[in-house]
């Protein structure tokens, strides 16, 4: 239990540091587009700043989705009688896109920009589908 546990927290912080990563380039990329120019150790600067900067809103989200997605992904396991690796790969990339939808169409917010475009929703989904990879290496589930 303690290793599931375990595997939980860190595939979570693996999506969320990805999926950070992707929102601050995607903000930087637009910036670039307006003749903005960054070098590299603004960059860092800026990507670290957000990943420390979110963790109080965006975090927290992260961490209920994939656990929602875990859970019914477990679920689906148990019934199926097989650990399908895709089946979790797929849940955590759902996860991640169903927090940004969610928001969007409950309350007209979109709190990380990248989600705004559906290639920023799929950068998002890939940040997700990562973490769940991270969960099931870390638990030897092949």
């Amino acid at each position: 239990m303690i290793r599931k546990l375990g595997a939980y927290l860190l595939s979570v912080g693996v999506a969320y540091v990805l999926a950070s990563i992707a929102a601050t380039q995607s903000v930087i990329a637009r910036l670039g587009e307006m003749g903005i120019e960054i070098d590299f150790a603004d960059r860092i600067s800026m990507t670290m700043k957000d990943i420390a900067g979110m963790a109080g809103m965006f975090l927290p989200m992260v961490a209920a989705a994939l656990l929602i997605a875990f859970l019914i992904t477990a679920l689906l396991c148990r019934w199926l009688g097989r650990r399908p690796i895709w089946l979790y790969i797929l849940a955590g990339a759902v996860a991640l896109v169903t927090i940004h939808l969610t928001l969007h169409y409950a309350v007209q917010l979109t709190p990380v920009a990248v989600a705004r475009t559906a290639g920023g929703l799929l950068t998002q989904a890939l940040a997700g589908a990562a973490g769940a990879y991270f969960y099931i290496y870390v638990n030897r589930w092949t």
